[in-house]
């Protein structure tokens, strides 16, 4: 049986989930975008007893409604979902300029997946079943990459990184990219012209012991070379990657 806060229904037609006792002074306000009441409740609670406010909705459309509202922190987006699929959600979301992190969540696995939650701008990708300490981890360093303090510019040919604003510009015009397409994107920027293998990459922006295929990083290269030029980015073979400044 759920506890009476998960029954309430507030204003807008979503329940509130909050932890008992007195709130954090400033806590992060996640929101939860899942059809699986039962996940939906446990992953609520789990959060909330890290100190985050947490919303809670099952539905896709009333999903991007509250989002697009703005105020969150962060989006737990649960790819399959009824009203409106996680895609569009992530999508619609990225084509309206909100820029809050999303971590996507999914029963399907596989790259293909993947890198479409990625070309919709999810930041973080996590299949099921996964491990609460996992997405624990994952919540918390995209929180982290968030509000991240100001970090001095790097320059690359005519690529600028600003690592405190997360901005990058080329030739003077702002790039947009993910949380996650950026912190490969810095990795490559802070060593330019030397090669960062897929193993230091990983190591650096997943910031947890990364289970999948090393692979992955090949879907934010390419992502990265699609945005900001092809010949930025060289492939050494059997090396890594190297940030250059011609292209």
């Amino acid at each position: 049986m759920l506890p009476p806060a998960a029954h309430h229904r507030p204003a807008g037609g979503s329940p509130r989930l909050r932890p008992g006792g007195p709130p954090p002074r400033h806590p992060f306000r996640l929101l939860i975008v899942e059809d699986e009441k039962r996940l939906a409740l446990s992953l609520a609670k789990g959060l909330m007893a890290e100190g985050y406010a947490v919303d809670v909705v099952h539905d896709g459309l009333e999903g991007l409604h509250r989002a697009g509202e703005g105020g969150y922190d962060l989006v737990v987006l649960d790819i399959m979902l009824p009203g409106m699929n996680g895609y569009r959600v992530c999508g619609a979301l990225r084509a309206a300029g909100h820029d809050v992190p999303v971590l996507m969540l999914t029963a399907k696995d596989g790259e293909y997946d993947e890198a479409e939650g990625l070309d919709t701008g999810a930041d973080d990708y996590l299949t099921k079943p996964f491990s609460y300490v996992v997405l624990v981890a994952r919540v918390k360093a995209l929180l982290r990459r968030r509000g991240r303090s100001a970090q001095p510019v790097v320059r690359v040919g005519p690529l600028a990184i600003d690592q405190g604003a997360r901005r990058v510009e080329r030739d003077g015009a702002e790039v947009a990219l993910t949380a996650k397409e950026f912190d490969v994107l810095e990795q490559l920027a802070v060593r330019a012209g030397d090669v960062v293998s897929k193993a230091e990459i990983l190591e650096h922006v997943w910031d947890f012991a990364y289970e999948g295929d090393m692979n992955i990083i090949e879907v934010y290269v390419s992502a990265l070379r699609r945005k900001l030029g092809a010949g930025h980015i060289e492939t050494v073979r059997g090396a890594g990657y190297r940030l250059v400044a011609g292209g």
